[in-house]
C-alpha cells in the first residue's frame, strides 16, 4: 500500500474510532429542574410480601387460600399539598398498568410537572371511570388483555386477583377463583338493564413526605391483600363460588373493603 493511501486509512479509522466512543460515552442526563416521583408498588399479606402459589394463607372466613397474580390499573393520581396546592395527573397519560408478573410495572415515574413542597395525602382511582374506561383503547398486551366482556359492559377490568381455594366441604380439591372487579350489571328478569361503575377511589394510610426541586422521592404503596376479604365484609369463596364478574353483589363487597387496602410508605417491606 502506499504512504499516502496508508496514512488516509489510518486516519479514517481514528476517526471512525472517535465517532464511536463519542457516541458510546454520552454524557449524563441533565439534574431535572422540578422534583421527580418514583412510585413502587409492593403487595402483602399480614404485613408480608405476598408469597404466591402457595397455600399459606387463611382469610377471616377461614377459607385456606393462594394467590397466583394480581393486575390493575391506577388512574387518576393526585397529591394533595400542605399548602393546599393540588396536583392531578396529565390527560395524555392517565393510566398505570401493575403486574405481578412484570416486574417493570411495580415502577412509575409519575408523569406531571410536581412542585417543591411537602404532600400530606396521595389520592387515586383503583380502575378507570365509567367515562373513559372505553373498550378497545388499548391495543398491545398486557393491558389489551384487561379487557372486560362487551356483553357485561365492556372497557377494561379494574383489577384480577387470582388463586385458588380449598372448598370447606371436602369434595374438590382446591378451586380457582377470579377475583375480578369491573363494570356491574343490575339485573331485571335476568336481563341486564344497567351498569355500575366500580372503580374505586383510594386513599392510602401513611405518612407525609416531601419533594425537593431536582431530586427524586421514592414512595411504596402496598396494597394489603388480606383486607379484600374482610372489614366491613367478610367475604367467603364458599359462598361467592369461582367467578364474580356477572354478581355486582359480590363486586360491591370488593369496593366497600377497598377502602383500607392500601398504605403508602417511604420504604419496601424486607
Amino acid at each position: 500500500m502506499k504512504k499516502g493511501l496508508h496514512k488516509i486509512v489510518i486516519l479514517l479509522i481514528m476517526a471512525l474510532t472517535g465517532l464511536a466512543s463519542s457516541c458510546s460515552d454520552k454524557p449524563p442526563l441533565p439534574k431535572p429542574d422540578n422534583p421527580v416521583l418514583m412510585v413502587i408498588f409492593n403487595h402483602s399479606v399480614n404485613g408480608e410480601p405476598v408469597v404466591f402459589d402457595q397455600m399459606v394463607y387463611e382469610n377471616l372466613a377461614g377459607n385456606p387460600y393462594l394467590i397466583n397474580e394480581i393486575q390493575y390499573f391506577i388512574s387518576e393520581f393526585t397529591l394533595h399539598y400542605s399548602d393546599g396546592t393540588v396536583i392531578e395527573p396529565v390527560i395524555w397519560d392517565p393510566f398505570h398498568y401493575v403486574d405481578t408478573d412484570l416486574e417493570q410495572t411495580r415502577h412509575w415515574i409519575i408523569p406531571d410537572s410536581l412542585k417543591q413542597g411537602t404532600v400530606d395525602q396521595v389520592t387515586f382511582r383503583l380502575g378507570i371511570c365509567d367515562a373513559l374506561n372505553a373498550s378497545f383503547m388499548f391495543v398491545n398486551p398486557p393491558e389489551r388483555d384487561m379487557f372486560w366482556p362487551e356483553y357485561l359492559g365492556g372497557g377494561y377490568h379494574y383489577m384480577k386477583l387470582n388463586g385458588k381455594w380449598e372448598p370447606a366441604s371436602g369434595n374438590y380439591p382446591n378451586l380457582p377463583f377470579d377475583f375480578h372487579v369491573g363494570r356491574g350489571q343490575i339485573y331485571e328478569n335476568e336481563e341486564i338493564v344497567s351498569f355500575v361503575d366500580n372503580s374505586m377511589t383510594i386513599t392510602p394510610a401513611g405518612e407525609a413526605f416531601s419533594l425537593s426541586n431536582g431530586d427524586t422521592t421514592t414512595v411504596v404503596i402496598t396494597m394489603q391483600i388480606e383486607n379484600w376479604f374482610q372489614n366491613p365484609h367478610v367475604y367467603n369463596h364458599d359462598v361467592w363460588g369461582g367467578y364474580i364478574m356477572n354478581n355486582q353483589e359480590a363486586m360491591q363487597i370488593a369496593v366497600e373493603n377497598s377502602h383500607d387496602v392500601f398504605i403508602i410508605s417511604r420504604e419496601e417491606l424486607p
